[in-house]
């Protein structure tokens, strides 16, 4: 088996994604261990490492990363572990933190997007909260989503990429962020384009990296659905 085993939800791009993209753009080989077949592979065997082994400090929740006898979780803390192994991401201690910073930045969004749809409780189907998340959403079409974006667009102004001169993983997670934001609320995010032109156009750029493109066009490129994390229920797309 590969050198880097990932764990995440097999039918879901969700939080795994961001990782996803990084192994791809740096075209390393990586194993998406519940996609393969049990008993090596499927959700048995993300949830056996998920309960914990003898010795092993288990991890709340996917996604999390093997890597030998070294286990990761915590998308953030994945991306701040691979990014120097893939070559994502400078040398110096201060581009690595500012890029850790950055990244946990767009967890904070993720994790908004999450409660628009679920803003009383996980464990709660979306019907169940119907109202309350058409509420959430409004306020984060309206007030969270302009001061997100306005933030990365000042922070990228007329540069090539948000960390610094060279292209890093936190570009890529800038993608999957965006791409995630317009599947979810095409009405809300479409009204904010004018404001985040160098935004765009880092999006466009990272799709157009030949081994991204690829990868897009693969099927290992799950599509976005109402089970992850970027739904797009049209009722929640109405504020902004």
């Amino acid at each position: 088996m590969a050198r880097y085993q990932l764990y995440y939800w097999p039918s879901i791009q969700g939080r795994g994604e961001f990782i996803r993209l990084a192994f791809e753009d740096a075209g390393v080989p990586y194993v998406d261990v519940a996609r393969l077949s049990p008993p090596a592979g499927g959700v048995p065997a993300l949830m056996r490492l998920l309960r914990g082994q003898p010795g092993m400090r288990a991890p709340f929740a996917p996604p999390f990363l093997k890597v030998g006898r070294l286990v990761i979780a915590q998308t953030a803390n994945i991306l701040q572990y691979l990014a120097p192994r893939l070559g994502l991401v400078g040398r110096s201690e201060a581009e690595r933190l500012f890029a850790h910073q950055l990244q946990l930045t767009i967890a904070d969004v993720v994790a908004e997007v999450h409660d628009t749809h679920h803003p009383i409780s996980g464990g709660l189907y979306y019907e169940e909260q119907r109202a309350e998340a058409r509420l959430r959403a409004r306020h984060f079409t309206a007030e969270r989503l302009p001061k997100y974006l306005g933030y990365f667009e000042k922070l990228l102004g007329k540069r090539r990429g948000l960390v610094g001169r060279k292209f890093s993983y936190v570009d890529l997670s800038m993608f999957q962020l965006l791409a995630g934001l317009e599947y979810a609320f095409p009405r809300g995010f479409a009204r904010r384009t004018r404001s985040i032109p160098g935004l765009l156009a880092l999006r466009d750029a990272v799709a157009r990296r030949p081994r991204v493109a690829a990868y897009l066009a693969s099927p290992r490129r799950l599509p976005f659905s109402e089970e992850g994390i970027f739904r797009h229920y049209p009722e929640l797309d109405e504020g902004g």
